[in-house]
């Protein structure tokens, strides 16, 4: 009886799992549902403009959606322009007027991500 209740248990996971790869074929690792998210320009995208510059490694990001994430959590704030480069994981965040660490990280955790190391450059 035990060896039936285990067999079906490992089916349910199996299922579960094989729901979740189709999820993530059909839309994208954010599971977007087939909507992709809407880029945010920043309103002055001039580097020259933001005398402060910080580096921040972000984790969990995984593709083009996760991205856009991060971008649009600064760009859609007035006073900062950012740039995500994916394959390194990390964002060049530029401000016009100077951040704290904290302010950098719980941006990037309020756009659903985990932040790591930032420098101010």
């Amino acid at each position: 009886m035990s060896t039936v209740i285990i067999c079906l248990i490992i089916v349910i996971l199996c299922l579960i799992g094989l729901r979740s790869t189709i999820k993530r074929v059909a839309h994208g690792c954010c599971g977007s549902g087939g909507n992709s998210v809407k880029r945010i320009k920043a309103s002055d995208r001039d580097i020259s403009h933001y005398p402060y510059h910080y580096t921040v490694t972000v984790e969990g990001m995984t593709c083009g959606e996760c991205k856009k994430r991060v971008e649009n959590a600064f760009n859609g704030v007035e006073g900062y322009y950012a740039v995500v480069n994916l394959k390194q994981k990390k964002a060049d965040v530029y401000a016009k007027a100077e951040k704290t660490e904290d302010e950098i990280k719980e941006t990037i955790w309020r756009s659903g991500y985990e932040p790591g190391v930032c420098t101010r450059c």
